[in-house]
């Protein structure tokens, strides 16, 4: 039996764990249901993308860093998601939150990302969409709303975002 003062310490422990949980995921969920808000963000390739050039289209967003062990877990699967739907009319953009371009460019290559990897150097967007944990996946319907947000990966996500994007899609 576990002394009072150590259950005391594990209980405010996990309280404190649940509640960083549930206040990421709470902040990211207030999004839902609300307009996608425009961006502006430069890819590796050097090219300027805006979110409201996809309007009208399906739209998966990945908000991921190169030191987010789960952000290199989930990339498969989106990698995946895009090959077998991008076709269909799903647009993905996967925005990286680090510091340094060469970190993002080293990962993309590395799991060779087939979709455009933006770059937010200064966060801006991050902010704007409420990441405060990683990866964090929304899918935006045709007219610009935000539907589904979903933060961190287990493995197995993907099944719902295949049944989230097909919904999608079909609209």
């Amino acid at each position: 039996m576990l002394p009072k003062r150590q259950l005391r310490l594990s209980a405010l422990l996990l309280s404190f764990g649940f509640l960083f949980n549930a206040s990421g995921t709470l902040a990211a969920s207030n999004l839902q249901g609300q307009s996608a808000p425009d961006f502006a963000l430069r890819t590796l390739k050097q090219q300027n993308l805006r979110l409201s050039e996809f309007r009208g289209e399906v739209v998966l967003i990945n908000f991921w860093a190169s030191w987010c062990g789960a952000c290199r877990q989930a990339m498969p699967g989106l990698n995946e998601l895009h090959d077998k739907y991008h076709r269909a009319g799903l647009v993905m953009l996967s925005i990286n939150l680090d510091d340094e371009v060469h970190r993002a460019m080293h990962m993309a290559q590395s799991l060779k990302i087939a979709f455009p990897v933006l770059l937010d150097e200064r966060k801006d967007v991050g902010r704007q969409y409420q990441v405060d944990n990683m990866p964090m996946t929304l899918l935006i319907d045709r007219e610009g709303i935000v539907r589904h947000v979903y933060v961190g990966y287990n493995r197995g996500d993907e099944r719902k975002y295949l049944t989230e994007v097909r919904s999608l899609l079909n609209e």
